[in-house]
């Protein structure tokens, strides 16, 4: 059963969430939050599997939040919720080791399917999110992959997550995400899956 905790501060869009979630495949919703700072606060005591983050709020806002959540709770997973898209809340967002980045317009399927994602610790891109970090991060010509960023692919071929690519490299799960989203861009990719595809095609792994 993954445990959600959903924050935003407006109640309404809180309700509608979890009427929307609560209960649905194996997603139970253990809490709620209104600000920032209540976020944090309701994190440490519920230790929540996953945390839908809003972006802007009074009392701290979401990347704050989610920077300070996993500073204690580092297992936790956290997917920022949001009508803002620009490139500087993204990078913003991903620096401070969020697990995904969804738009509020993110169909129901999708959103759950997010969840489980970002639970078994993948990150999960909104459609026009990734094209616009794969448009920032392309170079103008091709790229090959660093040393670095080969081992991290090849280690997602090999099926680890995030989290275990960190330990087995010695590095933060936020440097893995900042190594995979650099591969992304060159490859003109949005997941691991055609990364890893487009990697073999072109001999680079």
């Amino acid at each position: 059963m993954i445990r959600l905790m959903i924050v935003d501060d407006h109640p309404v869009v809180r309700e509608g969430l979890r009427g929307m979630i609560d209960g649905h495949e194996g997603i139970t919703v253990v809490g709620e939050a209104g600000s920032g700072d209540e976020a944090v606060a309701r994190a440490r005591e519920l230790t929540p599997d996953v945390v839908l983050m809003d972006l802007r709020m009074p009392g701290g806002d979401g990347v704050g939040a989610t920077s300070r959540i996993l500073a204690g709770q580092p297992s936790s997973r956290v997917i920022v919720l949001t009508t803002y898209e620009t490139d500087q809340d993204i990078v913003r967002a991903v620096e401070a080791g969020a697990a995904g980045y969804l738009l509020k317009d993110t169909s129901r399927a999708d959103l759950l399917g997010a969840i489980k994602a970002a639970a078994r610790g993948e990150t999960v891109l909104s459609p026009s999110v990734a094209t616009r970090l794969v448009t920032r991060m392309r170079a103008p010509v091709i790229e090959s992959l660093s040393p670095r960023e080969r081992e991290v692919l090849s280690l997602v071929a090999r099926g680890l997550t995030n989290g275990e690519i960190g330990r087995e490299l010695f590095i933060s799960e936020t440097t893995v995400k900042t190594h995979l989203l650099r591969v992304f861009g060159k490859l003109g990719v949005s997941d691991r899956t055609a990364a890893v595809t487009t990697a073999l095609d072109r001999g680079l792994l």
